[in-house]
């Protein structure tokens, strides 16, 4: 068991891919691996913030899992890799305290099914993440377990609701981790650290162990790592029915990017708007270059407009949708409970009016307007190239912006993200740019639906570019 460091990086920002094969071919250890990984945390997280329980059973599990490397054993393509989980997702025995004081001590008997699977693969739990209260909200910050900073700039956020995990993986105490996405949730967090993420197609990984539900048809879990081929990975792994979670039952095969690409030159639009709200021009700069950057490989790549999205406007639909269907599960849970256990962000979203029956109505027309929009728009291409947020990073607690001259609240950074929770679509946050203050620009690569390894694979690409190219610099 060699060294701390491969091939001039530290253990703690190798990939878990890089991981499993370091370990599979006994370059380093399990225990290694971990105590690295604990070591990180230990020098960095309190600055950030980002890891709210450290697994006590991490140490004993890399034990077992060295054992099983000396024995020979069939591993697991994730043997012996630590991986990480927001804190709104069931792990057993470890708490999970949903980012509320009312939920403080809450220790489940099961893990939900993403983690369990994940551990059937080898993955080791090495801790929770933060997020903001309940996981609604676009920063990650509640009673129980404070605020997380961003480290590029502990001064602005990583974003919600799964701000500690992508915090956690940017800063190297983490290589893998699962987190939750509502409206921009894993998609978001990604682009203000500049990782990677995936929201899959609606379904296609069960939420089962996973708190709040509602509103159902909207929620989705998804892996968030630091390269493609861990997104890849993690997805093969995650995805598929459990008999438990009724929207999870797609059984479309999955493969690593290559098997369903069609027989021709993949087809790509890009657009920043209109139908999104506004978007900085360094933002709309980083989607143009990775258009080009896909154009110059020999990809056909053009600009584009999706009307249904300019008809109708997705944050509004889904707003009038989703807070009607929440706040059931928000009532519930603070029954009985002082003032003071409750966040801002509760508070606020119970207090906002009942959305009318009519207008509830209207805006699920809309819904499906959206949705048939971007039916249409597959019918000629095989993927759509967007940003994930308007700005990069923002300080924390701003909740006003002025973007390309217009002012708006902080709800409208989902504008680009929400319509793939409208529709179910899959989506991958990957990095493309820096802005002028050193900061991470994310770039969203939308496919169709169940159209996973498409994207994926234009991921890669893109990111190979990046690689050769040297765009940006490492944390």
């Amino acid at each position: 068991m060699k060294t701390q460091t491969i091939n001039s990086e530290p253990l703690f920002f190798q990939d878990a891919t890089t991981l499993a094969e370091l370990i599979r071919t006994k370059e380093v250890s399990p225990v290694e691996v971990i105590k690295a990984h604990l070591d990180r945390i230990e020098a960095v997280n309190p600055a950030v913030n980002a890891v709210v329980v450290v697994a006590d059973s991490a140490i004993e599990a890399a034990k077992k899992a060295e054992a099983a490397v000396m024995r020979g054993d069939k591993l697991g393509p994730l043997h012996g890799v630590p991986f990480s989980v927001k804190d709104s997702i069931d792990t057993e025995n470890i708490l999970t305290q949903r980012g509320s004081p009312i939920f403080k001590g809450r220790i489940p008997d099961n893990d939900a099914t993403s983690v369990a699977r994940m551990k059937t693969a080898g993955g080791i739990l090495l801790a929770k993440t933060n997020l903001p209260e309940f996981s609604y909200w676009i920063e990650s910050d509640n009673l129980l377990s404070g605020r997380t900073n961003n480290p590029w700039d502990l001064t602005r956020t990583p974003g919600g609701s799964s701000g500690g995990e992508s915090a956690a993986i940017a800063a190297g105490m983490s290589p893998l981790g699962l987190g939750t996405d509502l409206a921009i949730s894993v998609r978001g967090p990604a682009a203000q650290t500049g990782i990677v993420s995936l929201k899959a197609t609606h379904g296609r990984i069960p939420m089962t162990g996973i708190w709040p539900r509602a509103p159902r048809r909207f929620w989705h879990v998804g892996p968030m790592a630091r390269s493609i081929r861990d997104l890849t990975l993690a997805f093969s792994l995650l995805a598929g029915p459990d008999g438990k979670d009724a929207y999870s039952t797609s059984t479309t095969l999955f493969d690593n990017g290559s098997g369903f690409l069609p027989y021709r030159p993949l087809r790509i639009g890009w657009m920043v708007g209109p139908g999104f709200g506004p978007v900085d021009s360094e933002v709309a700069a980083t989607v143009k270059a990775a258009a080009e950057a896909l154009k110059s490989i020999g990809l056909f790549v053009e600009p584009v407009g999706i009307p249904a999205l300019e008809k109708d406007f997705a944050l509004d639909v889904f707003n009038r949708i989703h807070v009607m269907e929440m706040k059931p599960a928000f009532r519930e849970a603070i029954a009985g409970r002082s003032d003071n256990e409750i966040y801002k962000m509760a508070k606020t979203m119970l207090s906002l009016p009942d959305t009318s029956i009519t207008d509830f109505i209207d805006a699920e027309q809309a819904a499906e307007r959206i949705r048939d929009g971007y039916a249409e728009y597959f019918k000629d291409y095989d993927a759509l190239i967007t940003h994930v947020l308007p700005i990069p990073a923002h300080k924390h607690g701003e909740t006003e912006f002025v973007i390309d001259g217009q002012k708006v609240d902080a709800t409208y950074l989902q504008g680009a993200t929400v319509p793939l929770n409208v529709t179910g679509l899959p989506g991958i946050s990957m990095r493309f740019g820096t802005s002028k203050e050193g900061m991470p620009i994310n770039v969203q690569i939308v496919g169709k639906w169940s159209a996973e390894s498409t994207i994926l694979h234009i991921a890669s690409l893109l990111e190979s570019i990046s690689a050769v190219r040297g765009l940006y610099a490492k944390l």
